[in-house]
């Protein structure tokens, strides 16, 4: 119930992103397959664009220059000082209570939390700025005048935890293995603009472009990159990618697996010969010397824990778990401190997205009746302690939420499509139904039955039923168990569907199964958070895109399927400027928030963080982050006494 993401903040392609968790009031981040989930939420962090003359450069931004100069010594938003040290214990980041691998970038499974600590990529981002990248493993990039290749140098001194050097040929590598059919479909999905990786020399690697488009060079060197010696066997041969299990994975990244036990628990220790602690995009950074990650079965297991003092930082993603149990005699006494932190992530999407591929949903106006019949303002009253806003847009919190009427540019994206768009898509923005005074759940629940009326649907014999007698019945699917959060929230919505003759049936599944299911489409309704991004771009093609719609596993959850949104999604990842991006993300917005795919509920634009006092952090905050990122990479233990003088601070 935080502003979560899946993976890393928007504004940083470091693996360890890999390790992200989404929860809001319940709601799970939707991970198929979580190495390819938080991929795609870190690589559309950053967009390049091109100089005019091709040449080697330590940085790129999409507009203007970016913030840092060719000699700066670190981030802003770290504390160069931090003393390093310690065993940092966290517990499950997301709904995981157990794990059954190491790779995470393979379909089947479970991997470990943290295991994006062991990876990293070619290029990374600062947390201050919207869209700029700086060499991680390169350390200068080149791209094209046409823009339709770019060339990275690897930096000489990086190296893979085993010590042998990253070439060029891991880097390719890496690519030919993320896009063939051993690992997650969704990166060959993102990578299918890439024609092909070459490797110019050992140490030199350049990606070659089916088409120009400034989202591309980012997903080359957002790329996380591993050894071609990981699952190489001792007569030569490869264990295929797709069974990777237990076996160690081989990548450069500032932690390696010290030991894990019973799939429950893991820790990584800080690799005493990494290669990168003195890069200005490191110093600061990766301050404990052991992560450790306890896995517990449920929320209310997990929470208890924290309080009796067996993990050190608890990231609260339910409000009333924040004001009414996040609370007792340590926190009374000052051992574990509270605070809530600013970001600027953008709220994402969050909701019961219907799933198209049912007959039930096919119908807009079903779809804008199921919406009437969610009365947020009474859920925030009663149960979330007036804490959250609702969602009004898939792209709320940022500047390209569409608001009142459309602009003139979005117009000339909109009006060619016309013909294939609900007239009010014209008109003003959709506004989410509301109950306060003047308003009422009543006046919204009347406004529904005649909309489901006009859809063939009406009360008789004791249930809503269409034309055949077949009555409105569905399934809502959950992953959230004990203590989740979202029963209470399940609950009056099918209070409030009753009313016009609609049985809905609320079921939970445990993580495990609720990713099979997803991978086969099969759910009715379903909870889901997507996160916000400042910078939408290519994971707008993965979520909506018709050729994404019959693709399993795929994160069109809704199996969207129109060829006007398709027209739009490629004028988003082809704008050439700011404005053209802007206007193609709110026109775009229009029509998803037209098309009623999504009973939108809640964010919040902070996170809620509570931790032991023994913790420090630094004076100045990032901007665009996630907050388990931000606690693994920045933090530090530190003297009380400092804790208390950081504290004071914000």
């Amino acid at each position: 119930m935080t502003t979560g993401s899946r993976g890393a903040s928007p504004r940083r392609v470091q693996w360890r992103a890999l390790t992200g968790a989404c929860l809001r009031d319940g709601i799970s981040h939707r991970t198929q397959a979580l190495a390819a989930r938080f991929l795609i939420a870190a690589c559309v962090s950053f967009w390049f664009i091109a100089p005019h003359d091709a040449h080697a450069v330590y940085a790129i931004a999409q507009y203007g220059e970016p913030k840092y100069p060719p000699d700066f010594k670190h981030f802003d938003y770290v504390n160069p000082d931090a003393p390093k040290g310690g065993t940092l214990v966290l517990a499950n980041p997301d709904r995981l209570t157990s794990f059954d691998k190491f790779n995470p970038f393979t379909m089947r499974g479970n991997p470990a939390p943290g295991i994006g600590m062991l990876f990293e990529s070619l290029t990374t981002g600062s947390s201050d700025e919207v869209a700029s990248a700086y060499g991680l493993l390169a350390d200068d990039i080149r791209l094209a005048p046409d823009r339709l290749s770019v060339t990275f140098h690897i930096n000489p001194r990086a190296r893979f935890s085993n010590g042998d050097a990253v070439t060029a040929g891991d880097v390719k590598f890496s690519f030919d293995t993320l896009t063939s059919p051993q690992a997650a479909p969704q990166f060959s999905a993102f990578f299918a603009d890439i024609k092909r990786a070459v490797v110019v020399d050992p140490a030199t690697i350049r990606f070659e472009f089916r088409q120009p488009n400034r989202e591309l060079p980012l997903l080359a060197g957002g790329m996380p990159v591993f050894s071609h010696k990981w699952g190489l066997k001792a007569d030569g041969t490869h264990i295929p990618f797709d069974q990777l299990a237990f076996q160690q994975p081989i990548g450069s990244g500032p932690y390696v697996i010290e030991s894990y036990a019973n799939g429950r628990t893991i820790t990584y220790k800080r690799d005493p010969s990494y290669w990168g602690a003195s890069l200005p995009v490191r110093v600061g950074t990766d301050n404990f010397e052991r992560i450790t990650y306890k896995l517990y079965s449920d929320a209310t297991a997990r929470l208890e824990a924290f309080k009796a003092g067996e993990y050190d930082a608890l990231v609260e993603y339910i409000a009333r778990n924040w004001v009414r149990r996040d609370v007792g005699k340590r926190f009374d006494n000052g051992e574990l401190i509270k605070r809530e932190f600013r970001q600027h992530n953008g709220a994402g999407m969050q909701g019961f997205f219907m799933n198209l591929r049912r007959p039930l949903f096919q119908d807009v106006r079903v779809r804008e009746a199921l919406d009437l019949a969610f009365d947020f303002q009474w859920l925030n009253r009663q149960l979330f302690f007036g804490g959250y806003t609702r969602v009004d847009s898939y792209f709320a919190d940022s500047d390209m939420q569409a608001t009142g009427m459309p602009s003139d540019g979005e117009l000339a994206l909109l009006n060619p499509l016309r013909a294939q768009l609900n007239p009010a898509v014209f008109g003003p923005m959709t506004v989410q139904p509301e109950t306060d005074p003047p308003n009422s759940l009543r006046a919204n629940l009347l406004k529904a039955r005649a909309l489901l009326a006009d859809a063939g649907w009406t009360y008789r014999n004791g249930a809503l039923r269409n034309a055949k007698g077949q009555p409105f019945t569905f399934e809502i699917l959950d992953d959230s168990g004990s203590g989740g959060g979202m029963e209470p929230v399940v609950t009056a919505y099918i209070r409030n569907l009753a009313k016009l003759g609609i049985t809905a049936n609320f079921r939970t599944v445990d993580f495990a199964l609720i990713q099979k299911r997803y991978e086969a489409f099969d759910y009715d309704m379903t909870t889901i958070r997507w996160p916000g991004t400042p910078i939408p771009g290519q994971e707008q093609v993965s979520r909506f895109s018709s050729k994404t719609a019959d693709e399993q596993g795929s994160d069109n959850i809704v199996g969207l399927k129109s060829p006007a949104v398709d027209t739009l999604l490629s004028a988003l990842v082809h704008a050439q400027t700011r404005e053209q991006l802007t206007d193609a993300a709110r026109s775009l917005d229009r029509v998803l928030m037209r098309g009623y795919y999504v009973v939108p509920h809640w964010y919040s634009s902070t996170h809620r963080i509570a931790y032991q006092r023994e913790l420090a952090y630094p004076k100045t905050l990032p901007l665009y982050y996630e907050a388990n990122d931000w606690i693994i990479s920045t933090w530090w233990f530190a003297q009380p006494s400092t804790v208390q003088s950081t504290d004071e601070a914000h």
